[in-house]
């Protein structure tokens, strides 16, 4: 085959200036999407540490929780115990008795600081799951977009690269309100696609 009848075989371009933008447009928002793809990962890795972290605090807590139970029906055994016993045997019941109290309030006082983290750990990773939404919204309408974009360049009809800025604004408003942190969430919207 020579080369001309390679170049006989393409057909004529029916609108150079709608390819050009159609492949410019292309272009930016694969880049875009690049630098969201990069930030919304990074998003993902910290909300899985705060997961993470959730648990083991959560764990922590359940602990916790078992040390003062433990501690705590210790003293009322001794208590009960030492009522019955000789007053030459009450001192070490008391020693017992004031260990066994501290060491109920010191786990009670720990287990509310766990608890506290465990709180804080859910609240990161809502916060991080806020924005990972606004990225997966962003990602789901510049795939549309670009979609429409292919469409174009096979049909070369202009109303539908007109059509394709709609989902474009959408993406790109979505995306720069997640590489922002800007308060723009449809939870309605992620609600439904959840």
């Amino acid at each position: 085959m020579e080369p001309n009848e390679i170049l006989d075989d393409v057909p004529p371009s029916g609108d150079n200036k709608l390819d050009r933008k159609v492949a410019l447009t292309v272009a930016l928002l694969a880049s875009f999407m690049g630098v969201c793809k990069i930030k919304d990962d990074n998003i993902v890795q910290a909300m899985q540490q705060a997961q993470a972290d959730k648990i083991d605090h959560w764990s922590f807590y359940q602990a916790r929780n078992l040390r003062q139970e433990q501690a705590h029906t210790t003293l009322l055994q001794l208590r009960l115990a030492a009522a019955s016993r000789p007053a030459n045997e009450q001192p070490g019941y008391a020693t017992a008795i004031a260990e066994l109290e501290k060491l109920e309030h010191d786990q009670a006082q720990k287990k509310g600081d766990v608890l506290a983290q465990a709180k804080q750990d859910q609240a990161t990773y809502d916060a991080l799951n806020y924005r990972d939404d606004q990225f997966d919204l962003s990602d789901a309408a510049l795939a549309l977009a670009l979609s429409l974009l292919a469409v174009t360049t096979l049909t070369r009809q202009r109303w539908l690269y007109l059509a394709a800025l709609v989902p474009t604004a959408l993406g790109v408003f979505y995306g720069v309100a997640g590489l922002f942190g800007l308060p723009f969430h449809p939870s309605w919207l992620t609600g439904l696609l959840s």
